[in-house]
């Protein structure tokens, strides 16, 4: 029980920690990619923070912990998807590419550390496992976000980071909905 205690504060830490380098990035850099990621790692915090108040639980109060989790999840997915819209029928600079990757790069780190971390956590129950499913579908976006900026800077228009933005919020619906079937 302390195990997962400190090992959800770090990863509740790093999490917090990237959603301010993401979000303030993604914002400069206009990327809807880093933005995404950043209020991704948001819901990610309060997911872990949720996870830590529910150690030493009953396991019916687990299961309610990952299920909020799954319900955050699914509100930011559903933000997201609207403001993705928003971009796409309004006029959008092109996003700078060598920050999206910078920043990716430097929050794929984190979120490994978060993996790693997690994979030693000895709690098998639905709040770590919830813990598991976001941070590998963080680790997949990050990636995707490198990817785009590589296109964004091939093509020099801004689709594909809205096609990353996209397909981030369409990873957090489907995590969301991973969690709710726990």
């Amino acid at each position: 029980m302390h195990a997962d205690r400190r090992t959800l504060l770090w990863v509740f830490a790093i999490n917090a920690g990237f959603f301010v380098v993401e979000s303030v990035a993604g914002w400069l850099a206009r990327s809807m990619g880093l933005v995404a990621d950043g209020l991704d790692m948001l819901a990610d915090a309060f997911v872990y923070g949720l996870a830590l108040a529910a150690i030493g639980k009953a396991v019916e109060h687990k299961r309610r912990v990952a299920h909020t989790s799954g319900y955050i999840q699914l509100g930011l997915a559903v933000l997201g998807f609207a403001e993705v819209l928003r971009r796409t029928f309004g006029a959008v600079a092109v996003p700078a590419p060598w920050t999206m990757v910078v920043v990716s790069l430097f929050a794929l780190a984190g979120n490994l550390a978060c993996l790693y971390l997690l994979r030693k956590a000895k709690d098998r129950e639905a709040h770590m496992q919830a813990s598991w499913i976001f941070t590998s579908t963080d680790a997949k976006v990050n990636v995707g976000v490198m990817v785009a900026a590589g296109l964004v800077a091939l093509t020099g228009t801004p689709w594909p980071d809205l096609l990353v933005g996209t397909v981030v919020f369409g990873l957090v619906l489907r995590g969301a909905w991973r969690i709710l079937q726990l």
